[in-house]
């Protein structure tokens, strides 16, 4: 059963933000699935549902902590439930990627992403699939912390909102078929 996390900053105060659009993924997902996150066990620090994409099983998850501490939970939901970090498909925003770009990829570096970063490090690995969602980059010199924790413009919402639910079908079709989500989300192998 592969493992699907989206990374966030649980947070209220950083609801809607740049940042948070990997939960808003898992959010998308869980909807279509007809459930809804609940609390995890002890000791996996985040909100979770097992449900079915198409025939298969599948592990969604969002860590309840700040993003640039995932990897510790991410570490225990995967062992928890045995999931190996080949089957693990991390779900994040990305300023390096063109506004409401989409790339799928295995392996590869953290690319300057917290989150990521702290996955890696807490698995020993970068062979875990990564699900690009592009918030572009700040505007003129603005500071790329402040940028990702900024909300999207009214403008820009409704083009968010079309990209997460194109990044719930690639996710979708990801479950299936790997090679064919890849084409689809302009990804490819390390």
């Amino acid at each position: 059963m592969p493992a699907i996390v989206g990374l966030h900053n649980p947070e209220p105060a950083y609801r809607g933000t740049r940042h948070n659009a990997g939960a808003e993924v898992i959010a998308a997902l869980v909807k279509r699935s007809g459930t809804r996150l609940g609390r995890g066990p002890r000791r996996v620090r985040c909100r979770v549902a097992q449900v079915r994409i198409g025939p298969d099983p599948a592990l969604l998850a969002v860590p309840t902590v700040s993003m640039n501490v995932s990897g510790p939970p991410v570490r225990g939901l995967i062992g928890y439930y045995k999931v190996a970090p080949e089957d693990l498909l991390v779900i994040h925003d990305d300023i390096d990627l063109p506004f409401g770009r989409l790339r799928l990829r295995s392996g590869h570096g953290h690319g300057g992403h917290n989150g990521v970063r702290s996955i890696a490090g807490s698995l020993g690995t970068t062979d875990f699939w990564r699900l690009k969602l592009g918030i572009g980059r700040p505007p003129g010199r603005m500071d790329p912390a402040d940028y990702v924790l900024s909300r999207f413009s009214a403008a820009e919402r409704e083009e968010v909102d079309h990209l997460v639910d194109d990044a719930a079908d690639v996710v979708e079709r990801f479950m299936t078929d790997p090679e064919r989500a890849m084409e689809l989300a302009g990804g490819r192998r390390p």
